[in-house]
């Protein structure tokens, strides 16, 4: 890979991983509600969860989706009522006392698991495949997944940050109850390209 390649590759990630869309929504969402450091694990989840999906896709996955059509189908279903599930959670969220244990954002494992119902993911993967490992080796693989592994945590952890910046002004209950509808509001309209696909 030269160096132009891997360059273009690089601002592939930095821009697919940070513009808005599942993942960076709750992400934001967390911030708010959680803070920073307790969604650690939901950053992390994503990071390696996505980086491993990259892997997989390329080494096969597809093949699945080409033999059986009707799997594509039913991931676009599951990632409707999934996604439809967790932007009610984030809407219906309950203001947190920082001195208050009660309320968890996502683990590391729920978040890892996320990325193969998210639409956004699934578009960014198989994109990242066909442009930036056309010689479609394992190798190839890997990289485009190392890339995005090393890319993905600073721009999804801009916007942990600024949802926990934005606690700040989201103390009053009527304010944090906005932003969480705002936010889950915004969830579901990313699952426009997946219900009206162009």
């Amino acid at each position: 890979m030269t160096l132009d390649f891997l360059s273009a590759l690089i601002l592939f990630a930095l821009v697919s991983s940070g513009t808005p869309g599942p993942n960076n929504l709750m992400l934001m969402a967390s911030g708010a509600n959680y803070g920073f450091a307790r969604s650690l694990p939901h950053m992390l989840g994503i990071s390696v969860g996505f980086s491993g999906m990259i892997v997989l896709v390329g080494a096969g996955l597809l093949q699945v989706f080409d033999t059986y059509p009707i799997t594509a189908l039913l991931l676009k279903t599951v990632s409707v009522v999934y996604l439809s599930y967790l932007a009610w959670k984030i809407a219906t969220a309950a203001p947190i006392k920082k001195e208050s244990r009660h309320g968890t954002p996502m683990t590391f494992l729920q978040a890892a698991a996320f990325q193969w119902i998210n639409p956004k993911a699934w578009a960014m993967a198989l994109t990242a495949l066909s442009v930036y490992a056309p010689s479609q080796t394992l190798v190839a693989f890997a990289l485009v997944a190392l890339v995005f592994g090393l890319v993905n945590l600073p721009a999804i952890a801009f916007w942990t940050l600024m949802g926990q910046q934005m606690a700040r002004v989201l103390t009053n209950p009527l304010r944090l109850q906005i932003f969480n509808w705002s936010m889950a509001g915004l969830l579901m309209a990313s699952l426009y390209p997946v219900l009206w696909p162009a």
